[in-house]
C-alpha cells in the first residue's frame, strides 16, 4: 500500500493546457473590436446653439430652426421669421411633409448643414427622435435603388418659446 502511495506522489507536476483558451481569445478579441466600431455609429452627436456673434457673415445667411409644437411643426429662419408650417395629422406629426420641405431648403442652401430643433415642454421623446431623423436625412430613389441622402446632420436642440395665445374676438 505504501508503495502505491509513493508512486502516485512521485509524478511530475501536470502542465496547464491553455490551447482552448487561446483559441477563444483569437476569436473573441476581433469580434469585440468590430462591435465597438458599430456601436460608435449608432450615436448622434448634438451641439449646443451658439451665441449671437458666433460664425462669420456667410454662415449667418440662414439660421434654420424647426420648432415642434403639439399641433404643428414650424420651420423658421432666426433672422427673417417663419418659413413654413406643417400642421399635425390625426395620428401625429406629418414628418413626410416636413422632410419634403427641408429637401427644398437644402436645394437652395446646399452647404448648410446645421439646424436647431426646438420643442415645447410636453413633447414626447419619441416625437423628438422622429423629427431629428426627418431633419437629418432623406431617402432618395436613384436608378432603382433607395439611398439615404444627408439634409442637415448637425443638430442642436433647445426649448421652444411658448406659442402666442390665440384669443377669440366678438
Amino acid at each position: 500500500m505504501k508503495r502505491r502511495w509513493r508512486k502516485l506522489r512521485q509524478h511530475d507536476p501536470v502542465e496547464l493546457n491553455i490551447t482552448a483558451f487561446m483559441n477563444l481569445m483569437v476569436i473573441l478579441v476581433p469580434f469585440l473590436l468590430i462591435t465597438a466600431v458599430f456601436s460608435r455609429l449608432a450615436i448622434l452627436e448634438l451641439n449646443l446653439p451658439g451665441g449671437a456673434g458666433a460664425g462669420d457673415a456667410a454662415e449667418q445667411a440662414l439660421n434654420l430652426e424647426v420648432t415642434i409644437r403639439d399641433n404643428q411643426i414650424e420651420v423658421a429662419d432666426r433672422q427673417t421669421g417663419p418659413l413654413h408650417t406643417v400642421p399635425a395629422l390625426d395620428g401625429g406629426h406629418d414628418l413626410d411633409a416636413l422632410n419634403d420641405y427641408l429637401k427644398n431648403v437644402k436645394a437652395n442652401f446646399p452647404d448648410k448643414t446645421d439646424v436647431t430643433v426646438l420643442l415645447e415642454p410636453d413633447i414626447a421623446y419619441d416625437t423628438l427622435v422622429q423629427v431629428m431623423d426627418a431633419v437629418r436625412m432623406t431617402k432618395v430613389a436613384t436608378a432603382g435603388d433607395v439611398i439615404n441622402s444627408e439634409l442637415f446632420p448637425d443638430i442642436s436642440i433647445g426649448d421652444a418659446v411658448p406659442a402666442p395665445a390665440v384669443t377669440a374676438s366678438n
